[in-house]
């Protein structure tokens, strides 16, 4: 199934409102975009190649969206992370945060 379907629980959850949403073209439509402009979230969303209209997008502020997605990729490296080996979401989140932990060490102990 498709993230995009996933956009109006994402928004709705309890957290405070963001001040813009970065996304890949998956997420481009004008529901969604007119979605975040109403709420106040400022898409950044490259539009997809097919679209007749292509909507703007601030490029500088989507390369943010590379450094996101070479997290996710770091933490994967740890197998038990990427397939998800844990029945329960607390054993999930606290190999999550050994992982992050892991991650955080390396860097923080070689800018010392």
């Amino acid at each position: 199934m498709s993230d995009y379907r996933a956009v109006p629980a994402l928004l709705n959850m309890p957290v405070a409102k963001p001040k813009a949403l970065l996304a890949d073209k998956g997420y481009d439509g004008d529901a969604v975009r007119e979605d975040l402009l109403l709420r106040g979230i400022l898409p950044i969303i490259p539009p997809k190649a097919n679209r007749r209209d292509p909507a703007a997008y601030n490029f500088w502020r989507y390369r943010d969206r590379n450094q996101v997605e070479r997290l996710f990729n770091r933490l994967k490296q740890s197998r038990r992370i990427a397939t998800r080996y844990d029945k329960t979401a607390s054993s999930f989140l606290g190999f999550l945060s050994l992982a992050a932990a892991r991650l955080w060490l390396v860097a923080y102990v070689n800018s010392s």
